[in-house]
């Protein structure tokens, strides 16, 4: 009979102890999935939608910060295919076909390059898609390049921020960062 109140009181303390453990484990903070910390030049999306609510195009960017540093001409240098953007490089999806000014661009996705100007910037779609930066650039993948006109901006643009802003039957979409910005008509295809 003793051994049977030794055994016993053996195994109480033991589940005991055992439980207890358990409860300080559930008590004590644990570590949790390694989430990154934000990104320096977080990703956003611009949306242009038409007069019945379709998507008619998208834009994916990365956000570059000015942090009191001089953009066009230094950071951004004038005359030099850019990224248009941070990290990868500005993709643009077109759910239809649109007229990019005066040039037809079929639906699908490009990537958007720029070659900033101090009076006008080129804007390029390419065909080349998912690359990072302008590395990968060639112009032998371009499908569509036009000339659009600088502009000042009356405030500064912190972080470099696309829009798309609706235009008569269109939309323009505004591309600006630090003191400058520009503006690039779409319009849907079937409209002149």
């Amino acid at each position: 009979m003793k051994k049977l109140v030794y055994l016993a009181t053996i195994a109480f303390f033991t589940l005991n102890t055992i439980s207890m453990e358990a409860q300080d484990k559930q008590d004590t903070p644990r570590e949790g999935p390694n989430f990154p910390k934000i990104d320096a030049s977080p990703m956003d999306i611009a949306i242009y939608r038409n007069t019945d609510d379709e998507a008619v195009a998208r834009v994916i960017y990365s956000r570059p910060q000015k942090r009191n540093r001089q953009v066009f001409g230094n950071l951004v240098p004038y005359g030099e295919v850019w990224r248009t953007g941070a990290n990868e490089a500005t993709e643009l999806n077109l759910y239809q076909d649109v007229k990019v000014a005066d040039a037809l661009v079929e639906a699908g996705t490009y990537t958007v390059y720029t070659i900033p100007g101090e009076k006008e910037w080129t804007i390029i779609l390419n065909n080349r898609i998912h690359t990072w930066g302008a590395y990968e650039y060639t112009d032998k993948e371009d499908k569509v390049r036009i000339k659009v006109p600088v502009r000042n901006s009356p405030t500064t643009i912190e972080s470099f921020s696309v829009a798309f802003e609706p235009q008569g039957e269109g939309a323009k979409l505004l591309m600006g960062w630090d003191d400058k910005y520009v503006e690039v008509p779409f319009m849907p295809a079937n409209k002149k």
